[in-house]
């Protein structure tokens, strides 16, 4: 499994790499808070469907301790994706950077 460090995925965004953040939380979360440009699917599998095996993925969560990021990781890894990062920090460590966020309550972290 890759890691993937805040410093490194914060570099990559601001570099315009071309990857596909995807946030394995719920919906309500999703719509809420997120990395800016992440996706949301409802299912790993429906991950599988929409992204292709040849495109940069990070995946994650709300902490490091989600295992949803984790879950997700291995199925989109057994279905021959292999440009795949795990950003185990997740939204929590983002957060706690003040880095950028999208969402209904993303004005709300700028706050704290």
């Amino acid at each position: 499994m890759r890691i993937i460090t805040r410093e490194e995925l914060k570099n990559k965004i601001e570099c315009g790499d071309n990857l596909k953040l995807v946030m394995t939380m719920n919906q309500w979360a999703y719509d809420h808070m997120h990395i800016p440009g992440s996706l949301h699917f409802n299912t790993p599998h429906e991950a599988v469907a929409q992204l292709r095996p040849d495109e940069e993925i990070v995946v994650y969560s709300s902490t490091k301790w989600c295992h949803k990021s984790i879950d997700t990781y291995l199925v989109l890894q057994s279905h021959g994706f292999n440009k795949l990062y795990l950003y185990d920090g997740g939204l929590e460590a983002w957060q706690d950077a003040c880095y950028p966020l999208e969402g209904g309550c993303s004005n709300l972290s700028k706050n704290r």
